[in-house]
C-alpha cells in the first residue's frame, strides 16, 4: 500500500523534473528543443528556468517556436533558421517613368521586383509599385507673340501723355501712326470732352511712340490693327470707354499726313 502511494507521488515528480531539465538544457534554442509549430501554439515554448520560478529579468522569460511568435515578437533566436521562415526581399526602386501627360499635370510611376518570396510565416512583400503627380510642358502650345491672340489697343488722349514727341528724337524716327474708323463706342466716351471724337463713323489717328513699342510683338504697338481680328480698343483714362474700329491707313511718324484732324490724335500705351 505504501509502495503504491509512493509511486503515485514520485513518478509525476520525476517526469516533471526530467521535463524541466530538458527545458533548461535546451536554453533558448528551437533546434535543441526540437520545436517548430505552425499557427499559434502556447505549448510550443522554450523556457530557460522553471515555469514556477520568479522572473527576475528579460533573460528569464520564455521564448516560443510557433509561427505566431513573429507577430507577437517573442520568438527564440534561432526560430526562423530552424523552422525555415523566409522574409520577403525586394529589389531597389527602379527609375520613375515619363509623365503620362505631355502638357499639364499627370502621373508617373516606378516599381521594384521580388527577389525572395515569403515562406512559412515570414514577412510579406511590401508595395511593389508607387506613383506620384508630375507636370510636363513638352507638348504645350507655346504662344507666338508675333501673332498674339485677341489684341486690344490701350489708348490715352495725347493731351494726357505729358510729353512732347519733339523732345524724343527716337520717337520721331521709329514711331508710326495708324488711322482707324470707329464702328462702335460706348456711351461713356461721350461724357469726356477729350474722348468726344470716339463716336461711330469718325476717323481717328493713333500714334505709336518708341516707348510703346513691344519687343514680343516684333517692335510694334499692341492693337495697331496688324493682326486680323484685333479691332478692339479701350481708353485707360476712362474705364467704361471702349469699342471697336477698323484700320484704314498706316504711315510713318508724321501723323499729319493722315486724313484725320490733328486734335483727334490718341496714343498707344
Amino acid at each position: 500500500m505504501r509502495s503504491a502511494i509512493l509511486n503515485a507521488i514520485l513518478v509525476p515528480m520525476v517526469l516533471t523534473t526530467f521535463w524541466l531539465i530538458q527545458l533548461v538544457q535546451a536554453g533558448y534554442s528551437c533546434k535543441e528543443a526540437k520545436l517548430c509549430c505552425s499557427g499559434r501554439d502556447s505549448a510550443c515554448v522554450v523556457q530557460k528556468t522553471s515555469p514556477y520560478a520568479i522572473i527576475e529579468g528579460p533573460q528569464d522569460k520564455p521564448c516560443y517556436c510557433d509561427h505566431a511568435c513573429i507577430k507577437l515578437g517573442d520568438c527564440c533566436n534561432d526560430f526562423k533558421e530552424t523552422c525555415g521562415v523566409v522574409d520577403c526581399t525586394v529589389s531597389t526602386w527602379g527609375s520613375w517613368s515619363t509623365c503620362d501627360r505631355k502638357c499639364g499635370p499627370g502621373t508617373q510611376s516606378r516599381s521594384r521586383t521580388i527577389l525572395n518570396s515569403d515562406k512559412h510565416g515570414g514577412k510579406h512583400c511590401p508595395q511593389l509599385e508607387e506613383s506620384r503627380i508630375c507636370h510636363s510642358s513638352d507638348d504645350c502650345q507655346r504662344r507666338n507673340y508675333s501673332i498674339p491672340q485677341k489684341e486690344i489697343a490701350l489708348l490715352v488722349p495725347r493731351n494726357l501723355d505729358g510729353s512732347e514727341d519733339s523732345d524724343d528724337e527716337n520717337t520721331i524716327s521709329n514711331g508710326y501712326c495708324v488711322s482707324f474708323k470707329v464702328i462702335k463706342a460706348t456711351k461713356a466716351c461721350r461724357k469726356d470732352p477729350a474722348l468726344a471724337t470716339l463716336i461711330e463713323g469718325v476717323e481717328v489717328c493713333v500714334r505709336c511712340q518708341t516707348r510703346a513699342l513691344r519687343r514680343v510683338l516684333n517692335w510694334r504697338c499692341q492693337g495697331d490693327g496688324e493682326q486680323l481680328g484685333g479691332n478692339r480698343w479701350s481708353v485707360l483714362s476712362s474705364a467704361h470707354c471702349h469699342g471697336r474700329w477698323i484700320r484704314t491707313l498706316k504711315t510713318g511718324p508724321e501723323c499729319e499726313g493722315l486724313a484725320c484732324r490733328s486734335e483727334a490724335i490718341f496714343l498707344f500705351v
